[in-house]
């Protein structure tokens, strides 16, 4: 139970509006503010806060009040009006991880789900096993989960339970991932994103060490070395290709929208069939089920339950077709997730027309050789890259290298890629460029407004296709 008034600066993050709905729902008073709500951009998002019975303000420091908690994003610096008038007034100051860690912490089971790559989407199935076993868990998650959205919740990246439940996915980015004590920790895959090797490495271990158990994936490198650091007792493994994990996975079939594998676990084998494409996603599977077993559900309950997972949003999303060309909308950012979308798009027939959003000059200058290899090696030598500016929302980072610099990378390892500041532009050159058969695919992060230019992208093809 949260006492005292709480504001978000930055409600609109993709893991703050969760987390706000969930204080909200548990009947604290919430209020908050973001610079997107002050620009005007996804006004259906706030809308949607509104409806929940959260005030908001603009990021002027208007909305703090004596008495109140004020949980900031990562996107939040010190100078932002909301945080310099909280320091005046004395108010309690956490970031979102560390109000997250005292939700998830106190609960009396919880999963925490962490890894570079595919937490969001093993947190969504970890919750709809729960849900639909009746174990009404609290998740809090990073992505909309389509098998909670209704016309009153179109952004259900939350899903309000038992607080004593608590499931979420945990971030390594900023270091966080130390602050969380979970029953279980799922750990997925370890790449280069947000910090070195080393710094992951160690953190990660920490995280695994924690929890009472430990959830991994011996198909990772990194991942499996991981696993040694655990006591036995404490340990579930997965995987595809690792002989001797708890739940191994065989006979792995990927079909354009979904895959099929026989799970071998406890002495029994199981047939696992999953709307969602992609070898990653059936390993996705394996954790879910194997941490849902931990707080004692049964593996044929938790097989039934994810073969009625719909997946999240912008995570292959199919969005739509015109004229017998499809776009699809992916969250993917870094190099591992790249890898992932683009080996299970290449899987099928059709041109890739792909624009990827870089989503900060900082992820460019830290992993921009790793993100041109993968688009050089993920890339037929038909397909296109088309490549705007980074987002950018202010701040002081440095932006040295752009999306200029990532273009002339992948057209040095001879694949065709375009830097075209302006996405009104790229849009131009897609439905002049898409031909039938092809699959236009719209990635990057930390941009909601993508999606609505996958939805632009559809309607135009379609009134050229109808005209």
């Amino acid at each position: 139970m949260i006492d005292s008034p709480v504001f978000f600066s930055g409600i609109g993050g993709s893991g703050m509006l969760p987390l706000a709905s969930i204080v909200r729902a548990g009947g604290a008073k919430v209020s908050g503010s973001d610079r997107s709500l002050d620009a005007g951009r996804t006004p259906e998002k706030f809308d949607y806060l509104r409806s929940l019975g959260i005030q908001l303000f603009p990021q002027d420091g208007s909305g703090l009040q004596e008495g109140m908690t004020l949980v900031t994003s990562a996107a939040v610096e010190p100078t932002v009006p909301d945080v310099v008038r909280a320091k005046e007034l004395g108010l309690s100051h956490l970031a979102r991880p560390e109000f997250l860690a005292r939700l998830l912490n106190s609960a009396q089971r919880s999963v925490a789900v962490g890894g570079t790559s595919g937490k969001s989407t093993v947190t969504g199935m970890i919750g709809w096993i729960l849900h639909a076993c009746h174990r009404q868990p609290t998740v809090m998650n990073g992505a909309v989960m389509k098998n909670f959205v209704t016309p009153s919740a179109p952004f259900a990246s939350a899903l309000v339970g038992d607080p004593e439940l608590f499931v979420s996915e945990v971030d390594e980015s900023d270091g966080s991932i130390t602050l969380y004590k979970p029953e279980v920790a799922v750990l997925t895959n370890i790449s280069l994103d947000h910090k070195e090797m080393a710094e992951l490495r160690s953190l990660f271990a920490a995280f695994l060490l924690r929890a009472r158990k430990a959830v991994v994936n011996l198909d990772d490198p990194e991942t499996r070395a991981m696993a040694d650091v655990v006591p036995a007792d404490h340990r579930l493994s997965y995987g595809f290709d690792s002989p001797g994990a708890d739940f191994m996975g065989k006979d792995l079939q990927l079909e354009a929208g979904g895959a099929t594998f026989a799970l071998e676990a406890e002495g029994e084998r199981y047939d696992v069939r999953l709307a969602m494409p992609g070898r990653h996603n059936a390993s996705n599977a394996l954790a879910a089920i194997a941490a849902a077993g931990v707080l004692g559900v049964r593996i044929e309950d938790a097989v039934a339950a994810l073969g009625r997972f719909e997946g999240l949003r912008r995570r292959l999303e199919t969005v739509g077709e015109a004229g017998d060309v499809t776009v699809i909308d992916d969250f993917a950012h870094n190099p591992d997730k790249i890898d992932a979308t683009l080996s299970t798009l290449r899987a099928q027939p059709g041109r890739l027309l792909i624009m990827f959003q870089p989503h900060g000059y900082g992820p460019l200058a830290k992993m921009g050789d790793e993100l041109a290899r993968s688009f050089a090696t993920g890339m037929a030598p038909d397909d296109r890259l088309y490549l705007p500016d980074p987002v950018y929302h202010g701040g002081t980072v440095e932006r040295t290298r752009g999306s200029d610099w990532l273009a002339e990378q992948v057209n040095g390892a001879e694949r065709q890629a375009e830097h075209i500041p302006d996405r009104a532009a790229i849009a131009d050159a897609l439905v002049a460029e898409a031909r039938p058969g092809d699959r236009i695919v719209i990635m990057g992060a930390r941009d909601d407004t993508l999606i609505d230019f996958a939805r632009e992208l559809i309607a135009r093809m379609a009134e050229t296709h109808s005209a």
